[in-house]
C-alpha cells in the first residue's frame, strides 16, 4: 500500500486565507419572496477555486 501524502498537502493548504486550505466554503440558502434563510450549502472557494492554495 503507498503512504499518504497528507504532509505535503496540508502544509500547502494553509495557504488560503478564506478557506483555510479545504477548498469550499459556506453559501447561504435563501428562499421564497422575502428571502428566508433555510441552512447552508457548501460552495466552491472563489479565492483559491478550490485547490486549497491562494493565488500568489
Amino acid at each position: 500500500m503507498a503512504t499518504p501524502d497528507t504532509d505535503t498537502r496540508q502544509t500547502e493548504a494553509k495557504n488560503c486565507p478564506v478557506c483555510h486550505g479545504t477548498g469550499e466554503v459556506a453559501r447561504t440558502v435563501r428562499v421564497g419572496r422575502k428571502h428566508r434563510v433555510v441552512g447552508e450549502q457548501s460552495g466552491l472557494c472563489l479565492n483559491c477555486l478550490g485547490s486549497g492554495q491562494a493565488p500568489e
